[in-house]
């Protein structure tokens, strides 16, 4: 007999997560309900600063007329180097509901954040329309597409850009890939970073990337949609967003008109 809280109708399938090494519990707590194996395949790990030049930089940023912070990973970075409950004089912004949820946990107030979580979302806020004459900070890591950095500096803002961490790339667990081959059910890989999927593509063996982009991918983003489209992968669809629940669902969506199909 099945599990109670697995719909019958479903194969056993398994979803692969990109997160950074540690943080695959929050998509397994999601998806394990939805009947789904999570695989960790970690291309990379998050590496907090705590040198006296950042954390300097940072309470300089932190007074800033609007303050854009790019992810969770870069509010907890920033709460080990500066308290982020104190008053502060400009607006604060994140670029989607797990950032905000964030900066509240570490006792913020009043910040603002976009229905739609990416960058484009984000750069929509009323706040971020007009720029001339302010002060803009962007509490972040380096890479990404730098479209924030770009736009708010096009806006007119005088930018300050702070890395509180940064992603240090990864060997990909040679147990977790050997896991991966055992699997017989179907596939979906969550896709919620363009440069974790470079870093992915990089390093996976022939025959699991030939494997893989056979399978189904739940893109977070149009952007990502497009991107995985490029990449190779036939088989995307879009995800209502990048918090892990969306993300599951999604997921389990593609897998149960697949096998309806």
């Amino acid at each position: 007999m099945p599990a109670m809280n697995r719909p019958a109708h479903v194969p056993e399938w398994t979803l692969l997560s990109l997160r950074p090494r540690g943080q695959h519990a929050a998509l397994r707590r999601a998806a394990t309900p939805l009947g789904a194996r999570v695989v960790g395949l970690s291309p990379w790990a998050l590496v907090a600063r705590h040198d006296a030049d950042t954390r300097a930089a940072l309470a300089q940023a932190l007074r800033a007329d609007r303050v854009v912070f790019s992810s969770p990973a870069a509010v907890h970075a920033a709460g080990r180097l500066q308290p982020l409950a104190a008053p502060h004089p400009g607006t604060w912004l994140a670029v989607g509901a797990g950032t905000a949820a964030a900066l509240r946990s570490h006792g913020a107030a009043d910040v603002q954040a976009p229905q739609r979580m990416d960058s484009e979302g984000l750069l929509d806020l009323p706040a971020l329309a007009t720029l001339h004459g302010l002060r803009a900070a962007l509490v972040t890591a380096p890479g990404g597409r730098g479209v924030i950095a770009e736009t708010l500096r096009a806006r007119g803002a005088q930018l300050q850009r702070v890395d509180v961490y940064r992603r240090q790339p990864l060997r990909l667990p040679p147990r977790a890939l050997q896991r991966l081959r055992r699997r017989t059910g179907p596939w979906v890989l969550a896709l919620s970073s363009a440069e974790a999927l470079g870093l992915l593509q990089a390093q996976l063996p022939p025959d699991l990337l030939a494997r893989l982009q056979d399978q189904q991918v739940v893109a977070a983003s149009p952007r990502l949609l497009a991107l995985a489209h490029d990449a190779g992968f036939t088989r995307v669809s879009l995800a209502e967003g990048p918090l892990p629940a969306q993300l599951a669902q999604a997921a389990h969506a593609a897998i149960t008109t697949s096998a309806g199909s």
